[in-house]
């Protein structure tokens, strides 16, 4: 099935990396969207939007899930 949304999609390289450093990675290969850093346990709205991704970490700053658009 085809993005609807425009450019890189899915960052798993990204796991296990330090969240800024992952917001500024996701923004330069894409910069259509914007990376938005999300702590573990934090309470999402569940809307989908081609601008945005949401880079959660854990505890000490980590990538613990792959970043997607979203």
């Amino acid at each position: 099935m085809a993005s609807i949304c425009q450019g890189k999609s899915s960052w798993p390289e990204l796991l296990g990396v330090d969240g800024k450093c992952a917001v500024a990675t996701i923004e330069r290969e894409n910069p259509l969207v914007e990376a938005i850093i999300v702590p573990e346990g934090s309470s999402i709205l569940a809307n989908f939007r081609c601008d945005r991704v949401r880079v959660w970490v854990d505890k000490d700053g980590i990538v613990y899930i792959v970043p997607v658009i979203g």
